[in-house]
């Protein structure tokens, strides 16, 4: 019997299937403006790279679970920014990198062929990667969030959604932990975005009002990437069930997955401090406020968006079509059908680019 080549199972790398629109678009004359990649471009604040600078002397290894005034700097700042529960030792675990982190996790927890993994129905790609690597089933939940009928192992939950910018409230994050409990299924929720809110107040998982002060069951994944922008340093933590913590750690352990000892400081600053945070925040927030009008005035309509970092932005045509007609005027963007066939008539617009090029695009969306 031969080996399982888990590759030949995986999707086709979204941007590898868009290389002929992003040539159409570094032709155009002024040159491309890429939003089709949520990847940060303001600086570093000054009190991380410090910090960074500080720890890098350290000859050792550094440990799998992190250091505590890393761990205890998390748990302060989900308390602080996000209202969460507070959790305490041993329920907070850094990672390489949040994406890593989810790629691995299904396997890392033991799922496997008979495991049913459900996603968002408009997912970030990784969640079904996540199920795949396992040898488990990837199933799309509706727009609640579940799959009536199904006993999964796991759920995935996204709020602020990438790509969508929804944004599920109390109620609704309640309903859906409240229906993976009763399955006895593992609930994996994704709160990369949750610091970016323009129209509506997301929630955590761990905030009380959903969960009732019960983490059982419950792991958050949070990145620094998009509030720090620390998206080249790798720098993400999950936090929640103190068993399933251990569970993951001891086998982060054994697979030499540690974060870098002067990225657990940076880190650790990073998450000491609010004032960077709410500037990165104001500076999204004041390109949203130029890009979407423009998006909307070039005859897109702009659905969800209520947070995050992308205008999730439409002709009520196939997204390949939008997508050309984008890269004919120099901007870049990712089509829809990356994120699932509901996504298949959007495209994901992200904000992170500088204010000269968001400014840019408003002005050839314009003309």
């Amino acid at each position: 019997m031969g080996r399982r080549r888990v590759s030949a199972a995986l999707p086709d790398f979204p941007w590898d299937t868009i290389a002929g629109a992003r040539a159409t678009a570094a032709a155009h004359p002024d040159g491309l403006i890429d939003l089709s990649v949520g990847t940060p471009v303001d600086a570093v604040d000054p009190l991380i790279r410090d910090a960074l600078s500080a720890a890098s002397g350290f000859p050792g290894y550094p440990t799998t679970i992190g250091t505590r005034e890393l761990r205890d700097a998390a748990a302060d700042a989900l308390v602080r920014r996000h209202g969460t529960v507070s959790l305490g030792d041993g329920q907070i675990l850094p990672v390489i990198g949040t994406k890593e982190a989810i790629a691995g996790i299904c396997s890392t927890l033991g799922l496997g062929g008979g495991d049913l993994v459900v996603i968002p129905q408009v997912a970030y790609p990784t969640y079904e990667v996540s199920a795949i690597l396992a040898g488990a089933q990837p199933v799309r939940a509706d727009e609640s969030g579940t799959v009536p009928g199904s006993a999964p192992t796991l759920v995935f939950l996204n709020s602020p959604s990438n790509p969508t910018g929804a944004v599920m409230g109390v109620e609704l994050m309640r309903a859906a932990v409240a229906w993976a409990r009763e399955r006895g299924a593992i609930v994996v929720s994704d709160e990369c975005y949750l610091g970016l809110a323009w129209e509506a107040e997301p929630v955590s998982v761990l905030d009380p009002r959903v969960c009732d002060g019960d983490v059982t069951g419950l792991i958050a994944v949070h990145s620094l990437s998009k509030t720090s922008n620390l998206a080249s340093y790798r720098a993400g933590f999950l936090a929640g069930d103190a068993d399933l913590v251990a569970e993951l750690l001891t086998v982060r352990k054994h697979s030499g997955l540690m974060v870098p000892f002067p990225v657990q400081a940076a880190m650790t600053a990073a998450l000491t401090d609010d004032r960077h945070v709410d500037e990165q925040a104001q500076r999204y927030r004041a390109r949203r406020e130029v890009l979407k009008p423009a998006v909307v005035a070039a005859g897109l309509r702009v659905d969800d968006s209520q947070a995050g970092l992308y205008l999730w932005a439409t002709r009520d045509e196939d997204a390949r079509v939008t997508h050309h007609w984008l890269a004919q005027r120099g901007i870049l963007t990712a089509p829809g059908d990356f994120y699932g066939p509901a996504g298949a008539t959007h495209v994901r617009i992200a904000l992170t680019a500088s204010d000269e090029q968001i400014g840019d695009a408003a002005r050839r969306l314009a003309g």
